[in-house]
């Protein structure tokens, strides 16, 4: 079990042994390498820098106890010696966005089985523990209020693209059990919602980044359909935080796990939020899906998740507002 602690003066890290955080120069990895390291752990990050960045990584550049791998996990080396030398890892490494997987369905696919397939197969040789990131979008279009671990899965056709990130990802959360099941690995599994905040970036996709991108410039606040659907959002420092207890929860090996914030928003209300936040002269402007994505894309209405598990295994659940997560985004 691990155990993490405020700054340790301990060089080596707590524990003697690195973390090792797949995707750690990405939104996400970039802030749980931070909190390890201010925890006195030492962290290896790989990251092929393909989204992430490294200026995203240039306070943990400054520790000693950092060092960066600039690869992909499966082109790694001595990957097997790598793993075998971890307390965990941390498999953040995926494509993300859902305009990048619309665009890109082959990598997407090959890239989110591959690498996964790479670290758990490493892991199966040492019997190193590995805690996996996967996604809400698992839940696919299901109509339910809330979402909880153990509900049925609503995954539309494979003729639509759309769906092939979902798929990927659940592949992985499967193959993940297989190999805790058949080969001992210690996996924990956790489904992020909408995680926001400072380093994200509206490239690919993420909608409160382009809001306030496009806000900040006065353009068009462009909401896709008809902006009645609702998300949930997180801020990266609560689910960063909820990893952590995950990481050190026994309970919370061989389980998955929801990590996210159980407020709901619709998305015309939040563009109209970001607009009064920014005080930006910018209007919200309804676009079609298809204008945007092509011919039958389809969209889950609602995604709030069940965070009853996340507070049984750990104590803690998500308390930032979505006014302290676009106050801090936007300076205000």
């Amino acid at each position: 079990m691990l155990h993490f602690h405020p700054a340790s003066r301990h060089d080596g890290g707590v524990h003697g042994k690195p973390i090792v955080v797949t995707g750690g120069a990405g939104f996400i990895g970039s802030h749980l390498t931070d909190r390890l390291l201010e925890a006195g752990e030492q962290v290896i990050v790989v990251d092929d820098l393909s989204t992430g960045s490294r200026s995203n990584l240039s306070l943990a550049e400054r520790n000693p106890r950092f060092s960066f791998r600039a690869c992909k996990v499966s082109e790694c080396h001595d990957l097997e010696s790598l793993v075998a030398s971890a307390a965990m890892v941390v498999h953040l490494a995926a494509v993300v966005g859902v305009e990048q997987v619309m665009r890109s369905p082959i990598r997407t696919i090959e890239t989110n089985l591959g690498e996964t397939e790479a670290v758990l197969a490493a892991a199966s040789h040492s019997g190193t523990p590995v805690l996996l990131a996967s996604t809400s979008e698992v839940y696919g279009k299901s109509s339910q209020p809330e979402f909880s671990e153990t509900d049925d899965l609503l995954i539309g056709p494979s003729t639509l693209g759309r769906w092939s990130y979902a798929c990927s990802k659940l592949i992985d959360e499967f193959l993940a059990m297989a190999y805790y099941r058949e080969r001992g690995v210690p996996v924990r599994i956790v489904r992020f919602f909408n995680t926001v905040g400072p380093r994200q970036t509206g490239a690919y996709g993420m909608v409160i980044p382009r809001f306030v991108d496009s806000a900040r410039a006065g353009l068009p606040v462009r909401v896709y359909g008809d902006g009645r659907q609702s998300r949930c959002f997180c801020h990266v420092a609560d689910s960063v935080e909820a990893v952590l207890r995950l990481m050190n929860s026994p309970e919370a090996v061989g389980q998955v796990v929801n990590v996210g914030n159980d407020q709901s928003v619709e998305i015309r209300e939040l563009a109209e939020r970001v607009i009064q936040v920014t005080r930006s002269a910018s209007r919200v402007e309804l676009v079609a899906y298809e204008t945007v994505f092509g011919p039958g894309f389809e969209d889950m209405r609602h995604r709030k998740p069940s965070l009853k598990l996340l507070e049984r295994l750990t104590g803690f659940r998500p308390r930032r507002t979505l006014d302290e997560i676009l106050k801090d985004l936007t300076g205000a």
